[in-house]
């Protein structure tokens, strides 16, 4: 008899946590956005595995999540200095 989990987590930007979870799905594993929300089905023969498997995907998610909140903070800064930055060279290319 197998052991399931379902984890469903919302997330502002929840396709792209999806995106980052999903190279480290395994057989065991299904990552998904559903509605503004990440989705992971971990199926396993045991529950010790399944407990492990629970805590290495939180851990994940976690990493996965930070790292979309940090892009997307750095992305908004570099647009909002792009468009007070009036230094440009001769060929009109911005000098950072």
């Amino acid at each position: 008899m197998n052991r399931i989990a379902q984890l469903r987590t919302d997330h502002d930007e929840a396709a792209l946590v999806a995106a980052a979870l999903q190279p480290d799905d395994t057989p065991e594993v299904e990552t998904r956005a559903d509605d503004g929300a990440v989705v992971a089905r971990i199926d396993r023969d045991q529950t010790g595995g399944l407990a492990q498997t629970v805590d290495d995907y939180a851990v994940n998610l976690r990493v996965a999540d930070r790292l979309v909140e940090l892009a997307a903070g750095h992305a908004s800064m570099n647009d909002s200095e792009n468009a007070n930055d009036d230094t440009t060279d001769a060929d009109d290319t911005h000098i950072i």
